[in-house]
């Protein structure tokens, strides 16, 4: 298999650290509003990446942080801690935000038949790790005191910039959205490690540390977390390109410092999504979401199709007259499809369908080829040269990565005894939720996922599906 490495900024062999488990770390959402369908656009990539990965043998080890705490709107004492500004819009407790979007979140990844990672934590329930990690890099003097704040200080590496090919000089103040100079730091390239005295003077959300009261920077959580449950040698880094400066910029530099050697191979970004005014963004103010898709009648798979038919990481320009095409595709697919379905003669002969597997690996090993992959499917549903049998055998295999809901799948029939105790389940989730029990109701939540019980909050109600 070969995979862009922004790295190196060439397309390489993959090759891990350990091919009897392949450990894969990709950033989560900062749990502050919905997702929007350019966030999902990296999640769907990454999703491609994982399944092809268990598809050509290797077991994958994968871990993902919820961001509730610390994410500011810029990368300065200057900005709003993005949670802060979630709670405020909302009149609600920064915990009652993150809790409420986390489960929208989840419940996006099921719409798109996203597999969520192995190890979800959120940042809030790692403060130990942070305070450890900042400990060292203090130690090693990779870190600096200032006015209360600890920061990481650039200039003691060699190579800061080497994921990005920047000089020093070349980088603006601060990052994404018109940051203000910190007048705490060395340099305007340093970054927060640890907060205890800023403006947020409200900040819900504070921990006692050894430098006083406060909460962690960003950029420490993704580190922590990833090195706490991935180990010290990490295969694969995945995210969407705008985390690319900062944010893993600073990942690599504060890992690579704390643990003394080469923490990553191979770092994997998403491309935007666009719509015609340009990249699409919850700063804007109006945004995309999946639900707004079906209100407008678009199933989720259709917005994932949409996404496979182009590479991860070209731009991706978002219209409703080519959700509308894409539509009539996966409408027409399906009932074809369907027909091969009802239909099924003859028997599997594997030397005919071997070509077919080859060729559609052959493509998604290709750095994720997802629209050549698609046509090699295309193929198989129109061919005569495979009888039905074999076709529906190799779409089903396809779909494994793709994950298109192609085959319509048989309806479950649960006995009386499962539906009482998946309902005594959702009502104890919804007291635990009533005393702000979170962590208790997120237990519930993932006890019934490990038995394929997917639970779907409404404004009224929680229903469940079966897998």
């Amino acid at each position: 298999m070969r995979l862009y490495n922004t790295l190196t900024k060439k397309t390489e062999e993959f090759i891990p650290n350990n091919k009897n488990e392949i450990t894969m770390y990709t950033c989560g959402p900062t749990v502050y509003h919905y997702a929007h369908i350019g966030n999902l656009r990296s999640y769907i990539f990454e999703d491609i990446l994982e399944k092809l990965l268990n598809y050509i043998g290797y077991p994958v080890k994968r871990a993902m942080n919820i961001t509730d705490v610390g994410h500011l709107s810029s990368d300065s004492d200057s900005g709003e801690d993005k949670m802060l500004k979630g709670a405020k819009r909302e009149n609600k407790s920064v915990l009652e935000i993150a809790e409420f979007y986390t489960n929208e979140f989840f419940k996006n990844l099921d719409d798109l038949n996203i597999k969520k990672p192995e190890i979800i934590s959120k940042a809030t329930d790692n403060i130990d790790e942070y305070i450890k990690m900042i400990e060292v890099l203090l130690e090693k003097d990779y870190a600096y005191i200032a006015n209360g704040n600890v920061y990481f200080d650039i200039h003691k590496l060699k190579d800061y910039y080497q994921l990005t090919n920047h000089k020093i000089d070349e980088m603006v103040v601060g990052v994404r959205e018109g940051v203000e100079e910190d007048s705490n730091k060395r340099s305007q390239a340093d970054f927060v490690l640890w907060f205890t005295k800023s403006k947020f003077d409200d900040q819900e959300l504070k921990w006692p540390s050894p430098w006083g009261l406060g909460y962690p920077g960003w950029h420490i959580e993704c580190s922590a977390i990833s090195i706490k449950y991935l180990g010290e040698y990490l295969d694969i880094h995945c995210g969407g390109v705008d985390n690319i400066f900062p944010h893993h910029t600073n990942e690599i530099a504060q890992s690579e410092a704390y643990l003394g050697h080469k923490w990553c191979n191979f770092w994997c970004h998403g491309e935007h999504l666009n719509d015609k005014t340009g990249k699409m963004s919850k700063s804007k103010g109006e945004f995309l979401t999946l639900d707004v898709l079906k209100e407008k009648g678009y199933d989720p798979m259709i917005y994932r199709l949409f996404c496979l038919n182009s590479h991860y990481r070209k731009t991706l320009l978002f219209s409703y007259e080519i959700m509308d095409d894409v539509k009539k595709t996966y409408e027409k697919i399906k009932r074809k499809i369907h027909q091969i379905n009802n239909n099924k003669t003859g028997n599997i002969r594997k030397e005919e369908i071997k070509n077919y597997q080859i060729r559609f690996k052959e493509q998604l090993e290709n750095d994720l080829n997802t629209a050549n992959a698609l046509t090699v499917l295309y193929e198989v549903i129109k061919t005569e040269e495979l009888n039905n049998l074999e076709k529906i055998t190799l779409i089903e295999e396809f779909d494994q990565i793709l994950s298109l809901n192609l085959v319509e799948k048989e309806k479950k029939d649960i006995d009386l005894e499962m539906k009482q105790y998946i309902e005594n389940m959702i009502l104890k989730r919804s007291q635990a939720k009533q005393d702000k029990n979170y962590e208790l109701a997120d237990q519930i939540r993932n006890e019934l996922l490990e038995k394929n019980i997917t639970l779907i909050d409404t404004k009224d109600s929680t229903k469940y599906e079966i897998e």
